[in-house]
């Protein structure tokens, strides 16, 4: 698989770093340029022929990097002697690429697995895979509107009125392309990658959200650009790439992050509990994933739709990327064993292996996110929830924000609330 880099804008936000110098890859980060990193990425995915599109001060880049020898890599330039957009740089392309290529930005910081990301793409079969991400202002991004299989339906771009509940699902500026997706691409203009090259391929249902928790960063201001700085630092993109084993916090639901009303059935009964975004913010600053697992038998009782569920999580998405925090996944059993109930769902009334005690959805978890599950934590209110934890072999935490918790397991540790439940688990961790 061949790469594009694009690195041919300006970069205006980053003046007081590149003070019109040069240009915004070009900005040393740790010791080196932004677009040194990203080779760096694709060389550890890799991918070694690259394509760069460059513009303003052009020579810098080329400078630099020359054809690519002195890097391990071997490099190709196409200049925009005029702007042209995120996506019209594309257009160079329909002679150099005849097969999947990864896009991805020169002036973010990312660290990535693109083989993982690829086998995603081959296996959904669409023209154009997106990398999604959660991120800590939702409310002011663009956003993917996928279904769960990962086919993008619409994108909800962040000047429009948004009223309505929605998942942290946030377009970070890699993809992966098809070459036959360039047949579309007729003239040599001025193009906005995600409006004008995207977006018609959506409704054709050739389009797919890779969401990943990995390490996408863009570096656009001296703020983002100083963080980046200390995230390196730390180690932190390396730690989040997926070819690493990842630790996560299971989160039951009802009780723990929202309050306990028994079999909710509406979005309108959603309602966090206290400190929860202060809580599922300690998780996201630390090296845990914040992963919901929730019996919702709501479905198989035929109480609820797939779509009421869906909409429950969506507004504690929504609520909680409003205090800035997100959740890294979510998993729900929509099974029930027990036959009966006026308008039960006949096909989910089954003993399956994902209701909470059994542990089939940490198991998908492990599986989704490369977890070392032994290193992994089971927070809840019921004792369902810590028969879990004991089931997959990890700690649990009991809160004491749901429903009574009867019965013979007994947790690591009981919290007041789920923000002592997590500080606990932090703390026990250094």
């Amino acid at each position: 698989m061949k790469a594009f880099i694009l690195a041919g804008g300006k970069g205006t936000r980053l003046s007081d770093i590149t003070k019109g110098e040069i240009p915004k890859p070009m900005a040393n980060l740790l010791g080196k340029p932004i677009i040194s990193h990203v080779i760096d990425n694709l060389i550890d995915n890799g991918i070694t022929d690259i394509i760069i599109s460059v513009g303003h001060l052009s020579h810098v880049i080329k400078d630099y990097l020359g054809n690519g020898e002195n890097f391990g890599v071997k490099i190709t330039y196409v200049e925009e002697t005029s702007p042209l957009g995120s996506g019209g740089a594309l257009y160079y392309l329909k002679d150099l690429v005849d097969d999947d290529f990864v896009v991805c930005p020169g002036d973010a910081l990312f660290d990535v697995d693109l083989n993982r990301m690829e086998s995603f793409h081959k296996q959904k079969g669409g023209l154009i895979t997106l990398f999604a991400h959660p991120n800590l202002h939702p409310y002011d991004s663009d956003l993917i509107i996928a279904d769960n299989f990962g086919l993008v339906k619409d994108f909800h771009f962040k000047n429009l009125p948004r009223d309505f509940y929605y998942k942290n699902c946030v377009n970070a500026g890699i993809m992966i392309i098809n070459s036959k997706a360039l047949e579309s691409i007729t003239e040599l203009k001025k193009m906005n990658m995600e409006h004008d090259f995207v977006f018609p391929f959506i409704a054709k249902n050739q389009v797919y959200a890779y969401l990943s928790p990995e390490y996408v960063k863009d570096v656009g201001t001296s703020e983002r650009f100083n963080k980046a700085e200390k995230d390196l630092l730390n180690n932190i993109p390396k730690k989040k790439n997926l070819k690493n084993k990842q630790k996560a916090i299971f989160l039951d639901r009802d009780g723990t992050i929202n309050v306990y009303k028994n079999f909710i059935k509406s979005a309108n009964d959603i309602e966090l509990l206290p400190t929860v975004p202060e809580a599922i913010g300690l998780i996201n600053q630390s090296e845990y994933l914040a992963i919901v697992v929730s019996n919702q038998p709501v479905i198989a009782r035929g109480e609820a739709t797939f779509d009421e569920v869906e909409k429950m999580f969506d507004k504690i998405h929504t609520l909680l990327g409003e205090k800035g925090v997100y959740l890294d996944g979510v998993y729900y059993c929509p099974h029930h064993p027990h036959k009966g109930f006026d308008g039960e769902v006949k096909e989910l009334k089954i003993d399956c292996d994902c209701r909470k005690p059994k542990i089939g959805m940490l198991r998908k978890a492990e599986k989704d996110f490369n977890l070392d599950l032994s290193s992994c934590v089971m927070v809840g209110d019921s004792y369902l929830d810590v028969l879990t934890g004991k089931n997959a072999g990890i700690k649990s935490v009991r809160v004491t924000t749901g429903q009574d918790s009867k019965g013979e397991a007994v947790a690591d540790f009981t919290a007041s609330s789920l923000e002592q439940a997590i500080a606990w688990i932090l703390e026990k961790d250094n």
